[in-house]
């Protein structure tokens, strides 16, 4: 990720390198090249983001511009790293739309239409334990009156305040998609882990000992194996993409599956899809559970004990999820009996993993900061999804990703 200059908006506001009209704190605008509607002094002014100039200006505070008689703006609220990052795109899909580009600050100033959050704003935030920073612009969206639409850079929206948002009536999309394929990588990655015994030779190496896996500690061959995915969204697809690659038999529960699909006759084709009407039939046959399957009111809860259970013993457990699809304590009992061999958990039933868990200490465990899609190319994926989704707005066609209360 480039570097990016954020805005110091501790007084009156400040715009880095940029040339500000008085639209408020940190409200950037740019003025027209073609009149549109003449005022009364025969001047038109409005719109786009930046002019670029070569010294810092201060922003001028015009007060409250929902009472400047312009009502065609579009005010969109987003962090000033996305701002900086896509205001030509912007510029481009809006064309002859006047709006205007609201940092948190402005918004107070001025009601958002639209809001953008990117993982700059939710930065270390998990949906249990906000930062400040991320809690004023949670707060910015919920005073904005006028607020219609949405766009967030998970893939999911359990977050409480997209929830509340729905229930305002306000639209919400995702970018289901943007971090497919670092996700479904790191699945492999702790699936490859655990399977190839890593966290026992880097053990070895820390003691420096040379410890080769040896009779009982030999890792079993993958090839053959098989992993029953939870989920057959973008990164299920992925994870099955490359678990098949390295020949291992792969079983697909989703929510729907055509009849034939599930009722056919070779029993080793692979993918196999069933239905969750059906998953306790397979988790028999799993070698590798490896959830990748959104929170909803069917997934929640759904690996209990019952399950875990039905696993055969030595079977290995990948959530890429959401940690609650898995009721915690159980898995910490199943791996404590051995009956579950190993887990890679990514996401957990309340995040931060709360320090006294005993997930962070048992040596059959990978822990991982709820990290699997973080990576450098996603602030542009996820600003590819949203830039489609406002042509799309600015057409009235069809959003992308939209979430349903």
């Amino acid at each position: 990720m480039r570097p990016v200059r954020r805005l110091d908006t501790s007084i009156t506001g400040t715009c880095a390198a940029r040339e500000c009209y008085p639209d408020g704190n940190a409200a950037f605008t740019k003025k027209r090249t073609k009149a549109v509607a003449i005022g009364d002094n025969g001047e038109t002014t409005l719109r786009v983001f930046p002019q670029r100039n070569s010294q810092t200006t201060p922003c001028i505070d015009g007060g409250d511009s929902r009472n400047n008689g312009d009502d065609t703006r579009l005010n969109i609220l987003l962090s000033s790293a996305a701002a900086e990052r896509f205001q030509n795109d912007i510029a481009a899909v809006l064309g002859d739309q006047p709006y205007r580009l609201l940092t948190n600050d402005a918004a107070a100033h001025v009601d958002a239409d639209i809001a953008v959050v990117t993982r700059d704003v939710t930065g270390s935030s998990t949906k249990h334990e906000l930062t400040d920073d991320t809690l004023r612009f949670y707060d910015s969206m919920r005073a904005a009156r006028k607020l219609r639409w949405v766009h967030t850079h998970s893939a999911g929206v359990d977050r409480p305040i997209f929830n509340e948002l729905l229930q305002r009536g306000v639209r919400v999309t995702t970018s289901s998609g943007a971090n497919a394929r670092p996700v479904a990588q790191m699945a492999l990655a702790g699936l490859l882990t655990l399977a190839r015994r890593l966290p026992q030779l880097m053990q070895a190496q820390r003691e420096h000992e040379w410890r080769p896996l040896l009779g009982d500690a030999l890792p079993h061959d993958i090839a053959g194996q098989t992993a029953v995915i939870v989920g057959y969204g973008a990164i299920g697809q992925r994870i099955a993409t490359l678990l098949g690659a390295l020949d291992m038999q792969v079983i697909v529960v989703r929510r729907e599956v055509n009849d034939s699909a599930e009722t056919s006759s070779d029993a080793h084709a692979s993918p196999r899809f069933v239905s969750f009407a059906s998953f306790d039939r397979v988790l028999s046959e799993a070698d590798w559970l490896v959830l990748a399957c959104p929170l909803t009111s069917l997934t929640r809860g759904l690996i209990d004990a019952r399950r875990l259970a039905m696993l055969p013993r030595g079977a290995h457990v990948i959530n890429v999820a959401r940690g609650e699809v898995v009721v915690e304590y159980d898995l910490i009992a199943a791996l404590n009996e051995r009956h579950v061999a190993g887990a890679f958990l990514d996401v957990f039933e309340h995040e931060p993993l709360p320090y006294a868990s005993p997930l962070w200490d048992l040596p059959n465990v990978i822990v991982t900061p709820h990290t699997a899609g973080h990576v450098d190319s996603h602030y542009e994926a996820v600003g590819r999804i949203w830039l489609d989704n406002l042509a799309r707005w600015q057409r009235g066609d069809p959003l992308v990703n939209e979430a349903r209360a």
